[in-house]
């Protein structure tokens, strides 16, 4: 009868998962089978080299560096996306604010732009001429800077357009964290005299942990594959400055048609990525079991 009854039940199921099934195998497992395929052939894939490309890549000073401004990257974007969104949502949730649905919209806007209109938007604020920001330095006597043309400085400058832009998704997701915290518990500390500040970081800090764990993997998962805002905003410059490993393997692949070389570059972001979320874990877990 049990049997009769999971096989009753799991009939819907199975017919609603198959063709999320067949979107994912042609989506995500078939690109990855070909970037496999072709990573190990060589320019003209018709001879089988083995790992050649990868040694290549594995001395390629380029793709290392592409992987520290990765690196570079998701740090800021951890303590930028995430650090910033928790304190707006800690300040949405208090009692501070008023008409707070627009506040909330106003940050989510920018979630809903697509990337490429992200990096455009920001590239006129940064330019030189008749840039927003180049234009506050004049107002308060400073003269302008080519922000997107310093090596020393544009890896900076194209982080913060991610940061603006995604703020408001990891605050949706901290804000329904909230929610699930009991409001007698902020009612007691009140009562006792926690103020604003105390009652978020003894308080609400704590109780979120794995919310906030789960918005640290997104955020260094999806910073790790950042594209679309450098590739509009910089393209990797100035010489190889804020280039990333999407940038560098679009380079290779269609820009100088090595896409053998390229498909291995997909291949190694892939393993560094996987790498990266792993030793995250690690930290995160032992944290944990310090805690405990």
């Amino acid at each position: 009868m049990l049997n009769k009854a999971f096989r009753l039940n799991a009939g819907p199921v199975l017919r609603y998962m198959v063709p999320i099934l067949i979107v994912y195998i042609f989506i995500v497992i078939v690109p990855l089978v070909i970037s496999l395929y072709y990573s190990v052939m060589n320019f003209n894939n018709t001879k089988f080299v083995g790992l050649d490309n990868y040694v290549h890549l594995a001395k390629d000073h380029d793709f290392w560096l592409s992987y520290r401004n990765n690196m570079v990257i998701v740090l800021f974007c951890v303590l930028g996306q995430v650090g910033i969104a928790f304190f707006l949502s800690a300040l949405l949730n208090s009692k501070f604010l008023l008409i707070r649905n627009i506040h909330r919209i106003a940050i989510f806007l920018p979630v809903v732009l697509a990337p490429v209109v992200t990096g455009y938007i920001w590239s006129l604020i940064y330019n030189y001429r008749f840039g927003l920001l180049n234009w506050l330095l004049k107002l308060v006597g400073y003269a302008p800077v080519t922000w997107l043309d310093k090596p020393n400085i544009v890896l900076y400058a194209v982080s913060v357009p991610l940061i603006w832009q995604f703020i408001g998704l990891y605050m949706i997701i901290f804000l329904a964290g909230m929610q699930n915290i009991s409001k007698d518990i902020f009612e007691s500390a009140e009562i006792d005299g926690a103020n604003w500040l105390q009652r978020t970081f003894l308080i609400t800090l704590p109780l979120m942990k794995n919310t906030i764990r789960v918005a640290l993997i997104f955020c260094v998962s999806g910073t790790m594959k950042v594209f679309d805002h450098i590739y509009v905003m910089t393209g990797g410059g100035p010489g190889t400055s804020s280039m990333v490993m999407a940038q560098y393997a679009y380079n290779n692949a269609f820009t100088m048609a090595k896409i053998n070389y390229g498909s291995a570059i997909s291949i190694g972001m892939l393993i560094l990525s996987g790498c990266t979320l792993l030793v995250m874990f690690k930290l995160m877990d032992g944290g944990k079991k310090h805690a405990d």
